[in-house]
């Protein structure tokens, strides 16, 4: 039986700290999905249609990986593909204390799903998607920080008049 594990998140947009979590993840793991959470109380830049189109491009060569959306609950969508583990990235000690209570959370509510946490890449710890917009936003360097096919999308996304 595969061992199938999920590497949840808003993705938006996937940053080399996230690529690096998920080609690590797709070395001990059997499959992989990068599974994003279709959040509706946040305000993407990205659609989940843009963002697993982007997931796609960027994992395109990692056989293992398959991308995703879900609504609800991570424990039920875990139930319902397979999965026996999450794949969590923590940056720093403040990311474990939330990462902790999500974690504890899903094991109360389905004890047959593990939670493995990743360190990230020490060149990445500082990196998140809010950081890398707001660079893109006014037009900074962001081509260490995402893939070229991301920094494309969000060269697009910020040419664009912004809707009022």
């Amino acid at each position: 039986m595969a061992k199938i594990a999920i590497c949840p998140g808003s993705f938006d947009p996937i940053t080399n700290g996230h690529l690096d979590i998920i080609v690590r993840g797709a070395k001990v793991f059997d499959e992989v999905y990068v599974s994003i959470l279709n959040n509706s109380s946040k305000k993407p830049l990205f659609t989940v249609e843009e963002r697993i189109a982007l997931i796609k491009e960027v994992t395109k060569n990692i056989p293992n990986v398959k991308v995703d959306a879900f609504d609800g609950l991570l424990v039920d969508y875990a139930d319902s593909i397979g999965a026996c583990a999450i794949i969590r990235g923590l940056r720093a000690v403040s990311d474990f204390e939330y990462e902790m209570q999500i974690t504890s959370m899903n094991r109360l509510l389905n004890d047959k799903v593990e939670t493995f946490f990743m360190m990230t890449n020490n060149q990445y710890s500082f990196l998140s998607s809010s950081i890398v917009k707001e660079i893109a936003r006014y037009h900074g360097n962001i081509k260490e920080l995402v893939p070229p096919e991301v920094e494309e999308a969000l060269k697009e996304k910020f040419a664009q008049p912004s809707k009022k």
